[in-house]
């Protein structure tokens, strides 16, 4: 009974939340769409992170580097090819989910800290040949100015477009994590070795998993570039890998919704406190010790608490 009325409010919460979503260019002006259509796409970013990171318990710590990649391939595609704009939407994500075999073939084997180091290594390694290979890609200069089909030239069109495909995404993680593969991952992160004695290929799991997190993460990064038409090296470095990680953190690593509650606050703090000083990453720092001694569940995860409380103990009173 407790399940099925939080599930009933979700779903009222929900459907009022996506009217409201297709209703904000009707109301917004365009400096604040082009916000809202960046916390969507940094959502999706850091729910793709989680897949890996809270579900998986895979750590994960240069993830932007499967964002910039598909942004560049994306960009590359759409300034130096005749191919048709959508065919280079395609091809970022998938470029993205390549990296993240090779990447995942290389570091699979190590677990945990290991593994975290070697691909934060890995990961600049990809950053430092974006950064200064001018010729292909800019160099630090990145690539400005893309072009892009004419219904996505406009803010609205950008929004909608971006709006869509997130949905559409986070619509799919949703079915793989409630899927036996989901659980099958949760299994390995709670005791790897306990899935592996009843027949699970952990390995095998944790590889396809972090595939499926850097082609949606390669999704965001062609989103990005229709939103902003531009790429710069910086979407690779590992201050925003960090950035993401917080997000999920803040909102809840344990949640699936928890990291796009996260990326909209960090978001929005960061378009706030950007106007008034140019220390975000201190304001940043702070916020992470916030959430380590006060929140260790995230925002979402806090929230969940109380309301189970509120729920369950007047039930137990009587």
């Amino acid at each position: 009974m407790l399940q099925s009325m939080l599930r009933g409010k979700g779903l009222i919460w929900g459907y009022a939340g996506l009217i409201i979503l297709f209703l904000l260019p009707l109301i917004l002006p365009r400096f604040y769409i082009y916000i809202v259509s960046i916390i969507l796409l940094t959502g999706l970013l850091a729910t793709s992170l989680n897949l890996v990171l809270g579900y998986g318990g895979i750590f994960q710590f240069h993830h932007a580097v499967f964002y910039g990649v598909g942004a560049y391939a994306t960009a590359l595609m759409l300034t130096r090819t005749g191919l048709s704009p959508w065919i280079s939407f395609i091809v970022g994500p998938i470029v993205s989910a390549a990296l993240g075999l090779i990447m995942g073939m290389i570091c699979i084997r190590l677990s945990k800290l290991y593994f975290a180091m070697l691909q934060i290594s890995l990961g600049s390694l990809v950053w430092i040949i974006v950064y200064r290979w001018y010729s292909f890609t800019g160099g630090d200069d990145g690539i400005h100015g893309i072009p892009l089909p004419e219904i996505l030239s406009s803010p609205n069109g950008a929004y909608y477009f971006t709006l869509i495909i997130t949905l559409i995404c986070f619509l799919i993680m949703y079915k793989i994590v409630k899927s036996p593969f989901g659980s099958a991952l949760q299994g390995i992160r709670d005791n790897p070795v306990r899935s592996e004695m009843i027949g699970i290929n952990v390995k095998r799991h944790q590889l396809l998993a972090l595939i499926i997190a850097g082609f949606f993460a390669g999704v965001a990064g062609f989103l990005f570039v229709v939103v902003d038409t531009t790429v710069f090296p910086d979407m690779l470095f590992w201050t925003l890998s960090l950035e993401i990680c917080i997000m999920c953190l803040l909102g809840g690593w344990f949640s699936f919704f928890g990291p796009m509650l996260g990326a909209a606050i960090i978001i929005v703090l960061r378009t706030f406190v950007s106007t008034f000083t140019s220390y975000w990453t201190l304001v940043l720092g702070i916020l992470m010790m916030f959430v380590i001694f006060f929140l260790p569940n995230g925002v979402l995860g806090y929230v969940e608490e109380k309301l189970h409380k509120g729920l369950i103990e007047p039930v137990i009173k009587e």
